[in-house]
């Protein structure tokens, strides 16, 4: 997509690939293919201690059909393409709320092009990250009790896996796709655009054997008109201030996600410098240029219409500093105003990989998406349930690290901190190093990392962050040997002191161009989730090889087996997922199916030619009704 050709770090900071390459020289490559490169692990002394890293016995001889935990049949690379999905013979999927279907029973029909009114009362466009939280959990909504269950309950009981709230992003639509025109004639039609895209909470229940929207008190749409709050330390400052003094209201291009110990979702924004433009004359500032604000945007044209969006119009000046940050929703409660929460910086945000780190303290990992831009920590100050206690939400007080590759296989997190001399210099105070985090960053000489998308962190510890390509790169190296080099790779890494340290150590685990091919082929990897029992879920957004459509496989973390689960249809990405708690069944999205272009496909409808495709969830169950990747 066009929103995600940018470039705007200007910093000159060391390239991961000039990285990369001095620490492949150090790399023992084993013969396999992928399985090489997933267990070809630095021989650096900062490995040698770490169980399951650096052990080359461990991978030598072992078949690519090994694997203990992915016993499915894989969807073979030749049936992998056309308008319609296909799945694992020993899967089944199922279609759940696709675009503008009514957010709960009663509400307005689907009808294209929508109107404005009733878009804001049905599920969006552009089906991105998502959560389930389950309802029948009642003896865990206690914060002392509330357990993530994603990482150490493999089995639960009662109504928990078949009813709950599914929070859904809705990243983006484009003006052909949501109303049939290649720019806004009209407010109507811009709000139209706003209220398409956002998040939506909608309650779902498995009713026989089929899952459904039911009438729910906490369903509702957050778009980009809903009033919002700020908390951390950019809030209440002069920053987040416009001189016409309105409220802060929305969030936008709402792409990966994450969810808290305490039961709450993280929604991240992403691209929101697309729907800003310049209807006046206006000139970016270095500010602007570094988060890559333009006088078009991305076509949008809500700018036209929308002084908000507007940056020539000066009553409206620092309206986009509003955007840019991770927001918290309770999924439990339609009343609460999501929060943006300023300590964890601006940037663009793909998603947030929350875990409990030692002492209890919350850590997030995050990647800003966009080539030669950078990936970033959040630690906590204390205990999470200590501070929740103490009404003190553990996201809003904490530190803010960035990351610094280094040759060895070794790393350092950065702390960007007023206390820093060279940061002090150049911002007046903490809330302007978050709200610039970018350039706070390029300050600091973080390595530059290519497009740093979704994380997840694995039961054992290790991280997991996929770098989803590169179209611009001029250099070849080991690890991406075209120039440019559009394919991607998906780099793990642990840190010291279980998640609180400021080092860590690095290694390559897959490779997408090894893949190439074979009956593994994948590209551009994107969606990344890591399960309690060691499988790794790929999801991938951009051009694959082989003839395929974008899908979703599942690596085994230890042996470094893959295999194709899904595909889906002509022109879309797959991506968002979430899994009730007994891991049995599983939710994805397919995003703007054949680009919204009719005679591409028309999913999930019967193929006509006419019918607008459209995003929505699906839903996938083993048909022996076993755990999910199994």
């Amino acid at each position: 997509m066009k929103h995600d050709e940018g470039i705007s770090n200007p910093s000159g900071n060391r390239p991961f690939e000039d990285v990369l390459e001095v620490n492949m020289q150090r790399r023992k490559v084993l013969a396999g293919g992928l399985a090489g490169a997933a267990m070809g692990f630095f021989s650096s002394p900062a490995l040698a201690g770490m169980k399951g890293w650096g052990d080359d016995s461990n991978a030598r001889g072992r078949g690519r059909r090994s694997s203990r935990l992915l016993g499915f049949a894989p969807v073979p690379v030749a049936e992998g393409n056309g308008p319609w999905p296909v799945i694992s013979s020993d899967y089944d999927y199922q279609v759940l709320i696709p675009w503008g279907e009514p957010l709960e029973p009663g509400g307005p029909a689907y009808q294209w092009p929508p109107t404005a009114a009733d878009q804001a009362r049905q599920i969006g466009i552009g089906h991105d990250g998502m959560w389930f939280f389950p309802i029948e959990d009642k003896g865990c909504r206690d914060d002392d009790d509330r357990a993530h269950w994603g990482r150490h309950k493999d089995i639960w009981h009662g109504g928990e896996n078949r009813h709950g709230m599914l929070v859904i992003n809705h990243e983006f639509g484009e003006n052909m796709h949501v109303y049939g025109k290649a720019a806004p004639e009209s407010l109507e039609d811009v709000r139209v655009s706003q209220h398409a895209h956002g998040v939506a909470v909608v309650e779902i229940q498995k009713k026989g054997r089929t899952w459904r929207a039911v009438e729910s008190d906490n369903a509702r749409r957050i778009h980009v008109n809903t009033p919002v709050a700020f908390s951390g330390p950019v809030a209440g400052h002069a920053l987040l201030d416009t001189p016409n003094g309105n409220i802060p209201l929305g969030t936008v291009n709402n792409c990966a996600n994450g969810h808290t110990p305490w039961g709450t979702y993280l929604t991240c924004e992403e691209n929101f410098n697309g729907y800003f433009g310049a209807a006046g004359s206006w000139s970016a500032n270095d500010a602007q240029k570094r988060y890559g604000f333009s006088a078009g945007g991305f076509g949008y044209g809500w700018h036209l219409f929308d002084r908000r969006f507007d940056l020539s119009d000066e009553d409206y000046r620092n309206e986009e500093h509003r955007f840019g940050w991770v927001v918290e929703i309770d999924p439990f409660d339609a009343t609460q105003t999501p929060v943006k929460r300023t300590a964890l910086g601006r940037f663009k945000h793909e998603g947030v990989a929350i875990t409990e780190g030692r002492g209890k303290r919350v850590v997030a990992y995050m990647g800003d998406d966009e080539r030669f831009d950078y990936i970033y920590k959040f630690v906590s100050e204390d205990n999470w349930k200590k501070m929740r206690r103490a009404g003190k939400s553990p996201l809003d007080h904490g530190t803010l690290y960035v990351a610094k590759f280094n040759d060895d296989g070794t790393g350092e997190w950065l702390p960007l901190s007023i206390d820093n001399p060279a940061l002090a210099a150049r911002f007046a105070d903490q809330a302007e190093v978050l709200t610039f985090a970018r350039m706070a960053a390029d300050v600091l000489g973080a390595t530059p990392m290519d497009r740093p998308e979704w994380t997840t962190v694995a039961p054992n510890g290790d991280v997991y962050c996929t770098l989803t390509n590169n179209s611009r790169r001029t250099v070849a190296d080991a690890a991406n040997p075209m120039a440019p080099n559009p394919d991607g790779h998906i780099i793990r890494w642990r840190d010291a002191d279980q998640h609180v340290g400021t080092t860590f150590t690095w290694d390559i685990f897959l490779i997408a161009k090894d893949s190439h091919g074979t009956e593994d082929s994948f590209a551009s990897p994107d969606g990344l989730w890591a399960d309690p029992d060691g499988r790794l879920f790929i999801q991938t957004d951009g051009g694959q090889k082989d003839g395929l459509n974008n899908q979703m496989l599942v690596a085994d973390t230890m042996t470094g087996e893959l295999r194709r689960i899904f595909t889906g249809v002509t022109g879309d990405e797959i991506t968002g997922i979430t899994v009730t708690p007994d891991r049995r069944t599983m939710f994805i999205n397919t995003q703007h199916p054949g680009e919204g272009d009719p005679t591409v496909t028309n999913f999930p409808a019967e193929l006509d030619g006419v019918t607008v495709p459209r995003d929505c969830t699906i839903v996938i169950t083993r048909k022996n009704g076993g755990i999910i990747g199994s």
